[in-house]
This record gives C-alpha cells, sequence and structure tokens, in this order.
C-alpha cells in the first residue's frame, strides 16, 4: 500500500482539480503524432504512384522521420526540463501542425524526405513533453498507472483513427490531404492547453549542451543509415564511414554527458536494471513490429486489392486490442508482477507474428484480424507498465529526459525495424521474375509495378503483378518470421532484467 505521507507539493499535485482535463490535452499530443505514422503507411502507395520513388527513396520517406526524432529527443527532452516542458509541448505542437501542410504539398521524393525530416524536428518535442508533464501532474502511483494507461490508449486509438479517416480521404481527396487532418488536432491543442496545462521545469538546470545535441543528432543519424544501407545495399564504402562516424559521436556524447555538472541525459539512470529493461524492451519490440506495419497497408491494398477506408478498417482490431490492454495493464502488473506482465505480452506479439509466416495472397481475413488483436492485446501490455517503469525510476525534475529515453527506444526501434525488415521485404520482391517486358521500374516497388501495369498490355500486365505480389507476400512473411524471433528473444530478455520490478503502490512479490 503507497505511503500516506506525502510532501506539499504532492498532496497539492495530487489534489489538482484540473490534472484530468489537462491529461485531456495531452493525449491530444499523442493522438497528433501516432495518426500521423499510421496515415503515412496508407498514403504510401498513393505518394509512390505519383511522386514515383524508387525504393530506397520509399524506405527514406517512411524512416527518416524516426531518424531525425530518435536524434533530437534527448535533447528536446532536456530542453523542455529547463525552458517549460508546457512551453515546449506548445511550440512544437504549432510548428507540427505548420510542417504537416509542407508534407501535403510536397511535389518530388526529395521534398517530400526533407519535410518528413523537419517533421521529425517538431515531432520531438511531443511526446517526452506529454509524459513529463504526466509524471509531475500525477504523483498518486496509481494515478499515474491510469494516466500513463490513457496515454498509451490514445496512442493506440490514434492508430485505429488514423487509417479509418485517412482512408475515407483517400477515397474522396489526393494523398496530401491525409496530412491534414492534423491542423485541426493541433489548434484544438494549442488554444486548450495554453489555458489549463501547469509549467514544469527543472529547477537550476544548468545550460542547454548544444555540442551534446549536434553529437546525438549525429551518433543517432550515422548508425541508423549505416544499418540501413547495409541492409538494403550491402557494405558499400558509406556503410562503416557511416557507422564508425555514428559511433564515435555516440560515444563522445556518453563520455560528455559523464563529465558534465548539468548533462542533457544522467548517464545513471541506466545503471537502474528496472529502468533498462524497459528501455531495451521498448526497443526491440518496435523493431520487430515495423517492418509489418509498414507494408501491411500495401498488402491490404496492392495485393488484396482492398480500398482504402476498408484497409483502415482491416487495421482496427490491433489498435482496440492496444487501448483494452492499455487501461488495465496497471492494474494487472501490481495484480501479477511487471515482469510476466511485459515478457508476456511479449510472447503473445512474437507468437501472432509467427503465425503470419503462413501469410498469402488469398489468406483470409479471420487469421489477419486475430493476429492484429493479439499484437495490440501484447503491445498494449508491455508498453504501458514500461512506461510507468520508466517514469517511476527517475524523480520528476529528470522526468523530461527519462520520457525522452523512453521515447528514444520507441523511435530507434521503428527506424531499425523499417530499415532491417523493410529492406528484407525489399530485397525478396526485386528479386521476381517477371514476364518479358518488365519495366525495371516494377521491381522498385509494389506501387511502382501497378503503376507499370497501367502501360502493359493486359496479359503482360497480369502475368508481372501476379509474380510482383506473390514475391511481396513472401518478403512480408520472411519479415513477420524475423519479427517473431526478435519479439521472443525481447520476452526472455524481459523476463530476466525486469526481475524483482514492481510498481510503486504494489505489493510485494516472490
Amino acid at each position: 500500500m503507497s505511503s500516506t505521507l506525502k510532501t506539499a507539493d504532492a498532496a497539492g499535485a495530487v489534489r489538482r482539480p484540473g490534472r484530468w482535463l489537462a491529461l485531456g490535452v495531452l493525449v491530444l499530443a499523442v493522438l497528433l503524432v501516432a495518426v500521423d505514422a499510421t496515415v503515412l503507411g496508407l498514403a504510401t502507395p498513393y505518394i509512390s504512384e505519383d511522386l514515383g520513388p524508387t525504393g530506397s527513396q520509399l524506405l527514406w520517406i517512411g524512416d527518416i522521420y524516426s531518424f531525425v526524432i530518435a536524434g533530437l529527443l534527448v535533447s528536446m527532452g532536456s530542453l523542455g526540463d529547463r525552458i517549460g516542458r508546457k512551453r515546449i509541448l506548445l511550440y512544437g505542437a504549432t510548428a507540427f501542425g505548420a510542417l504537416s501542410v509542407l508534407n501535403a504539398y510536397a511535389t518530388t521524393p526529395e521534398l517530400m524526405i526533407l519535410a518528413r525530416a523537419l517533421l521529425g524536428v517538431a515531432g520531438a518535442t511531443l511526446m517526452p513533453a506529454t509524459l513529463a508533464l504526466i509524471r509531475n501532474l500525477f504523483h498518486d502511483p496509481r494515478e499515474r498507472s491510469l494516466a500513463v494507461g490513457v496515454w498509451g490508449a490514445t496512442a493506440s486509438a490514434g492508430t485505429a483513427v488514423g487509417p479509418i479517416v485517412g482512408g475515407f480521404l483517400l477515397e474522396h481527396f489526393w494523398w496530401g490531404s491525409v496530412f491534414l487532418i492534423n491542423l485541426p488536432v493541433m489548434a484544438v491543442l494549442v488554444a486548450v492547453g495554453a489555458k489549463l496545462l501547469p509549467e514544469s521545469r527543472t529547477p537550476n538546470p544548468g545550460p542547454w549542451d548544444l555540442a551534446g545535441v549536434v553529437l546525438s543528432l549525429v551518433g543517432m543519424v550515422g548508425v541508423v543509415y549505416a544499418v540501413k544501407e547495409a541492409a538494403t545495399h550491402g557494405f558499400g564504402p558509406l556503410v562503416p564511414a557511416a557507422g564508425l562516424l555514428g559511433a564515435g559521436a555516440l560515444y563522445g556524447f556518453v563520455r560528455r554527458q559523464l563529465t558534465l555538472p548539468a548533462p542533457l541525459l544522467d548517464m545513471r539512470l541506466f545503471r537502474h536494471r528496472g529502468f533498462s529493461g524497459a528501455v531495451l524492451a521498448d526497443l526491440l519490440t518496435i523493431l520487430g513490429l515495423s517492418g509489418l506495419v509498414f507494408f501491411l497497408s500495401q498488402y491490404l491494398q496492392l495485393v488484396q486489392g482492398r480500398r482504402p477506408l476498408e484497409a483502415g478498417l482491416a487495421e482496427l482490431p490491433a489498435a482496440i486490442g492496444a487501448v483494452a490492454a492499455g487501461l488495465v495493464a496497471g492494474r494487472a502488473a501490481r495484480r501479477f508482477s511487471v515482469r510476466s506482465v511485459v515478457a508476456g505480452g511479449l510472447a503473445a506479439v512474437g507468437l501472432a507474428l509467427a503465425a503470419l509466416t503462413v501469410i498469402g495472397q488469398s489468406t483470409g481475413y479471420p487469421l489477419l484480424g486475430a493476429a492484429l488483436l493479439v499484437v495490440g492485446l501484447g503491445a498494449g501490455f508491455s508498453f504501458t507498465v514500461t512506461a510507468d517503469v520508466i517514469l517511476s525510476s527517475v524523480p520528476g525534475e529528470q522526468a523530461g529526459a527519462a520520457s525522452a529515453v523512453s521515447e528514444t527506444a520507441y523511435e530507434l526501434g521503428a527506424a531499425l525495424g523499417i530499415a532491417v525488415l523493410g529492406s528484407v521485404v525489399t530485397g525478396v520482391y526485386r528479386d521476381f521474375a517477371g514476364p518479358a517486358g518488365t519495366p525495371a521500374a516494377a521491381h522498385e516497388s509494389l506501387g511502382g509495378a501497378v503503376e507499370a501495369a497501367s502501360h502493359l498490355p493486359a496479359h503482360t500486365a497480369e502475368a508481372m503483378l501476379d509474380a510482383a505480389r506473390q514475391s511481396f507476400v513472401d518478403g512480408l512473411a520472411l519479415a513477420a518470421g524475423v519479427g517473431a524471433a526478435v519479439l521472443l528473444a525481447a520476452s526472455v530478455a524481459a523476463w530476466f532484467l525486469l526481475r524483482g520490478q514492481r510498481l510503486e503502490g504494489a505489493a510485494e512479490h516472490p
């Protein structure tokens, strides 16, 4: 049972009358990011058809946002601790809305990649600020668990709302309209948040380490770029150069943070086994899932011939499962144990991905829907509990930096997952044997094959599309198998690393 003795500040925070309304504003920011991430996957076939990106450019459009956001999350979380988490959240939301317009009206693959990168800069301000504000709004452990569950459930709801709304827009408007749905959410967030959100910052935080910001960004982008290039094109001369540059920058970042009196990130946080285990679980989970998530919309639309709205509805079970699990995850972790809930959730996701290794062009929806539901349930339990563990492991003044580490693991996992598992799909796909007359553009992406088919004789187009779709499905099945192995390994790691870890307010477990 949690102690009834609280500091004056903590007691005041627990009794803050507007804290649940303030949480409603915070989850709008989460909704903003979640919707943006999901509609990109749904719009990818249309972007591919309209802008004509190469396979490599298509992957960059998918993962440059994650590259940039992963490199800047720690820096932006620390900046929010210094200048105010409310301030950086509102500034970031405004920039996110404005840059969504640039994404919507991009006219070339290069401009689209640039727009996604700039959106990553704005996005890096949002997620750490929301979790840090939750940490400072809710000092009661059980209230905080519920608030984190609502936070996670909203992110999952965004993954459901995004495809459905995006699918409706894609059926009635051009692909850029899916990015413009960010604008009304941003407008409400800024207008209401300015009135309801309390400001919080770290007292006497010290100067912001600009050199550390540069090292963090160069290190993350360098390492992830090297992984992406190696997976896509093999070990060319740029791969070791980028990898060494990134690794050297990250090493310099860590050394610098250990010597600064007011670091961007207190590296001593990683000495806490629960904190490190939760971060690793998040990274591996997203890595294993990202390849499937990025290509699932293309499978539903370009292989099975579903309309965009129908494809969005088909992905709904994952969001439903995640929302349901997120709302009860804290209670389950207190009733049983942190490691059993996290490890069990990850194992369930791994087994669901393993079931998708038998996927084919004509796979029925019962198998796909059931697998997505299990993925959502497992991920909802795991992500909610690990977020609570991370927030509970640090004092309130370090909430921004700790939240940023959590989100960095998420975004780095997404970037690596799209790079590695996405490259598995692309690598298998490119080797399909089309009939004579198959254009080279058809081998770049499945969207390119569909576009090329419209300019070929009917017999040739049909044979080419059948071969292309089968090769794409083979790549997707292989990526699901790799993802399953990663998730099952993450489950085992979580079981050992989270041994003895408890949420605040939980009873002892043997």
